[in-house]
């Protein structure tokens, strides 16, 4: 058999590429935004550090301060205050020198520090006096300890660092007795106030404004990405600029575990997508030969002429085909009803009939060749079947029970035209069995994809936020792209609560109803309406009472049923000499006719004693052509639809699950033309 090429292969392999290039386009900008995080959080990480750095600094600072104020505790004299200041200067490695001077800055004793020679051995301190007077004179100004600004000392060595002045005035009584002159090293500042813990991965520096480097601390900066960051260190009469530099090496393709990661999962992602299309092409190659199969066996059951019985190991009937229907004139309700005996037994042979039967429960196989017997039809008439019997095996082998296969032999002609009659009902068979195995497949196998992308949708709106939280503003793209992932969200979540609730609803489980606001209920359904209407240039409008009570019911479905109801009104109003389309969802309080005319479900708990509680009417209306009356008489019957892709299941499903809410749907005429659909909820909170 060959099989000829549908035209739809072009389009299905541009679909292909273009979700392959959909998903090529979502992995590089998860990659690239993994990156982007990633160097926000090192950055973030760096101004932290600085801060810090620059509150250690501050905070070393005015210790030193208090340490210097208390030299001139109880006025000693030279020589004590030598020994307390020399005592200072081995607690304090930063300060090099401290000078005790009198009102007009002449010395009156000094101490330089022991861990290095005298700094101004050399050029002495002439070259500072400016700096010194300007420094004494703000801590005059401000009556607190002033600094000046930094300049550079040339040692013995050749060699030579930067310093900085502090001068605190000493006022006693209000009287000014003199100056206290300390005197610090900037690189002694960066290597004991802030550690080694700071920069052994990390270059720290004081510089000045223009970004001139006075002191440097640290390793030197290698690789090809640098992160810096500065703190402005203000001080009484200075100001000095902290900065800090970390590098990351190359290669820079994966910046750390985190977008290594998602590197893998993207390629394994691709690796994915690339067995899925795989496994689609054997997919549509089994579904190409199953469609040949079952239309093999279509054509068979068209051509079959026998009647047909299954039967469970405890006798009773399971399974009849038309053919064997119309062989004893029963239908299948009837044959299938638990009773014995048996309506098509003759009453004459009905003990025998039940021996036969006992015999062939017990596990005893009848003879292939079949064997004769009488039936009796509806009318009483007599008639010669010829019964084959079978056992009826499962998938996993076991024995379900017996198949059995009738032939009239006093009326071979007319089996063919049974065997035509029944084709109709075979189907409607085949087609119940369709609906539910693909309702159990497609309930287990969206699950698992519906969460994956609920999860990357997530995933991809916290990258933006988390970058946004960073102080970095998003683009306009970014922004639309953050909206758009979390519509994908919402909807994703949304198709996940449809599928648990449909198939709760089909295993008839206990539903989880919950009290919810009418609007939220309108709200949750007129983004997915309002993209219908938009294809169909239908007008949506919406009147919702107000200050109408909670409902207490099962969200998602009641959701389904308002959707259903307005997909379909907007269907009818898909007629193309229609111009006025207008689609009416209106939600109110329970109208006084629906008691009088008595049309509201009452048979359940939440139905009975509508005096008890009150009810709100949910309608959705049309302005299409409305609905004829023999349509109107088959209209909640299952299977039963006028669309031609339909499977006439909607209404059905819709007015079970409003009666298991306790209310009713019922279809009215709108005027002029058209239909309205009501349905009823219980309201909770009123009596």
């Amino acid at each position: 058999m060959t099989q000829e090429r549908t035209p739809f292969a072009p389009r299905r392999r541009w679909l292909w590429l273009m979700l392959m290039g959909l998903v090529a386009v979502l992995l590089a900008m998860l990659v690239w935004l993994a990156g982007r995080y990633e160097a926000s959080q090192v950055q973030d990480r760096l101004e932290r550090d600085t801060n810090d750095a620059v509150g250690d600094v501050r905070a070393a600072l005015t210790r030193n301060v208090q340490s210097l104020q208390a030299l001139q505790f109880n006025q000693p004299t030279p020589d004590a205050w030598a020994m307390d200041a020399a005592g200072v200067l081995r607690e304090r490695r930063e300060l090099v020198r401290i000078e005790w001077r009198d009102a007009a800055l002449g010395l009156r004793s000094h101490v330089d520090t022991p861990f290095r020679a005298p700094v101004f051995a050399k050029l002495g301190r002439d070259n500072a006096q400016s700096d010194i007077a300007q420094a004494c004179s703000t801590a005059r100004r401000f009556s607190g300890p002033a600094y000046s600004s930094s300049y550079f000392v040339s040692l013995a060595d050749g060699l030579g660092m930067e310093v900085m002045d502090l001068c605190l005035p000493l006022v006693v009584q209000g009287r000014l007795t003199g100056h206290l002159l300390a005197t610090y090293s900037l690189q002694d500042i960066l290597d004991d106030v802030l550690g080694p813990q700071l920069t052994r991965s990390q270059e720290v520096s004081f510089t000045e404004a223009d970004g001139t480097r006075l002191a440097v601390r640290g390793a030197a900066s290698r690789g090809n990405r640098v992160f810096t960051a500065q703190q402005l260190l203000d001080l009484p009469g200075a100001t000095l600029v902290l900065r800090i530099s970390s590098w990351r090496g190359a290669p820079d393709i994966f910046p750390n575990v985190l977008s290594a990661l998602v590197t893998a999962m993207s390629i394994a992602l691709i690796a994915v997508l690339a067995l899925l299309g795989k496994d689609i092409r054997r997919r549509l190659k089994a579904e190409s030969d199953l469609a040949d199969a079952l239309a093999f066996r279509k054509a068979m059951e068209d051509s079959l002429v026998t009647g047909l019985r299954a039967r469970g190991l405890d006798g009773q009937t399971t399974y009849v085909n038309p053919a064997f229907c119309d062989m004893v004139g029963f239908d299948a309700e009837e044959l299938t009803r638990p009773n014995l005996p048996v309506p098509y037994w003759p009453p004459a042979l009905v003990d025998e009939y039940q021996q036969r039967q006992a015999i062939r429960l017990a596990g005893n196989v009848p003879p292939r060749e079949g064997f004769e017997s009488v039936f009796m039809r509806k009318d009483g008439s007599l008639f010669p079947v010829l019964i084959f019997e079978a056992p009826l095996i499962n998938a996993q082998g076991v024995q379900t029970g017996w198949m059995s296969a009738f032939l009239d032999i006093s009326e071979q002609r007319r089996v063919q035209e049974l065997s035509r009659a029944s084709q109709e009902r075979l189907q409607a068979t085949a087609r119940l069995a369709t609906v539910g195995e693909m309702a159990s497949l497609l309930s287990h196998e969206l699950n698992q994809p519906l969460a994956a992308i609920s999860s990357y949708a997530t995933g991809s709106v916290n990258l933006l936020s988390d970058r946004h939280a960073a102080a970095a503003p998003l683009s306009a793209l970014e922004s639309d792209l953050a909206l758009a992932m979390a519509r994908i969200g919402e909807q994703a979540e949304r198709a996940g609560k449809v599928i648990k609730s449909v198939h709760d609803f089909v295993r008839r489980r206990d539903q989880a109803r919950e009290a919810v606001a009418p609007q939220a209920l309108l709200d949750a359904v007129l983004p997915l309406v309002s993209l219908q209407a938009r294809k169909l240039a239908v007008q949506v409008q919406t009147q919702v009472q107000a200050d109408l009570p909670l409902v207490l019911c099962d969200r998602t479905m009641v959701e389904q049923v308002l959707l259903n109801l307005a997909r379909n009104a907007m269907q009818a109003m898909d007629q193309p000499d229609m111009a006025h389309r207008l689609l009416l969802m209106r939600i109110s309080r329970m109208p006084r006719r629906f008691t009088d005319e008595g049309t509201t479900a009452g048979s359940g708990k939440e139905g009975a004693g509508m005096g008890q509680k009150r009810w709100l009417a949910f309608s959705v209306a049309d302005f299409g052509p409305g609905i004829a009356p023999e349509v109107r008489q088959r209209l909640f019957t299952p299977f039963f639809t006028t669309k031609a892709e339909g499977m006439g299941l909607g209404l059905s499903l819709c007015r079970t699950v409003v009666e298991q809410h306790g209310g009713v749907l019922i279809d009215e005429p709108n005027q002029p033309h058209g239909t309205v659909f009501t349905f009823t909820l219980p309201a909770i909170g009123v009596e």
